[in-house]
């Protein structure tokens, strides 16, 4: 069982006051596993010794275990890549490497088209509507977000890509507004920045797109649209490479759904880049020579 689901099935035997804690803690499972215990007792309006005794009453050594419980229900505790890279180092020239990789790839695309066919078009109808949109990824998940940040501006100019670069993360999140929609996107284990994006955007009243490696992790759960990809991998890392290809299918659906003066702007955007040279033109044809 859960925590959570153990909260729930404990919460008429608790006091009031622990069930104010309980409350909270299952109302916000996602803080429960990036902020510090006082964060949450100042939000709850309760003690922090409260959500101690709680841990306590649910049968945990204490608040770490509670809270480690929760980052277990959200998919969080997986291995970490250190481990991994051990078990993978151990296997030196195995001729089974690149097949095996290959293999999983093709099972994560499947798997992704799968379970998020409906959620892009979906996803596609919130972008649509939206006035402006802002794509967040960090680290492994930015190339992910950066595909899909440069395939809109080829036909949309009220796109921004929210990187946090020079620590510029807050004044990023300041420009949304409740007329947007903003694309976050991170898999097991969660940035920070992520969530910070996601809850941004929800303060914002803007509409929330994730995508994410489930229909678990906090961004889901805090999101409008969910499109989920496999990130399953032999190796000692996580794989993106469905995640990239859910964005091109998202780009696909948008485009093919807008018409042809989507398909002018795509057209204009490619010139430009060959016209600043930005893009090599194409070699010009060799006439043969005849004799």
């Amino acid at each position: 069982m859960g925590a959570r689901d153990l909260i729930l099935e404990r919460f008429p035997s608790l006091s009031p006051t622990m069930q104010q804690a309980a409350r909270f803690v299952v109302d916000h499972p996602n803080d429960v596993v990036i902020a510090s215990m006082r964060t949450l007792a100042e939000r709850a309006g309760a003690q922090p010794a409260t959500f101690v005794r709680l841990a306590q009453q649910l049968g945990y050594a204490g608040w770490p275990e509670l809270k480690s419980a929760f980052a277990d229900d959200l998919g969080l505790n997986s291995n970490r890549y250190g481990q991994r890279a051990k078990g993978l180092a151990e296997r030196g020239h195995d001729a089974a490497l690149v097949g095996e990789m290959f293999t999983a790839q093709h099972r994560n695309l499947d798997a992704t088209q799968a379970q998020s066919a409906l959620s892009m078009r979906e996803a596609a109808k919130v972008l649509k509507r939206a006035k402006a949109v802002h794509v967040a990824g960090f680290r492994a998940s930015f190339p992910v977000a950066y595909s899909l940040h440069y395939g809109l501006r080829l036909f949309r100019n009220s796109v921004a890509l929210i990187d946090g670069q020079a620590g510029s993360l807050e004044f990023q999140l300041r420009a949304i507004d409740k007329s947007d929609a903003v694309v976050v996107i991170s898999f097991a284990p969660y940035s920070r920045e992520s969530l910070q994006v996601l809850e941004a955007a929800r303060g914002a009243g803007a509409r929330v797109i994730a995508f994410t490696d489930s229909s678990a992790s906090p961004l889901a759960l805090g999101a409008d649209v969910a499109v989920l990809f496999s990130v399953d991998s032999p190796s000692f890392f996580p794989s993106v490479a469905a995640g990239v290809a859910a964005t091109e299918a998202l780009l696909e659906i948008l485009v093919a759904e807008s018409g042809a003066n989507v398909a002018e702007a795509i057209e204009r955007a490619e010139q430009q880049l060959f016209d600043s040279g930005a893009y090599l033109p194409p070699p010009a044809k060799r006439h043969p020579v005849k004799s």
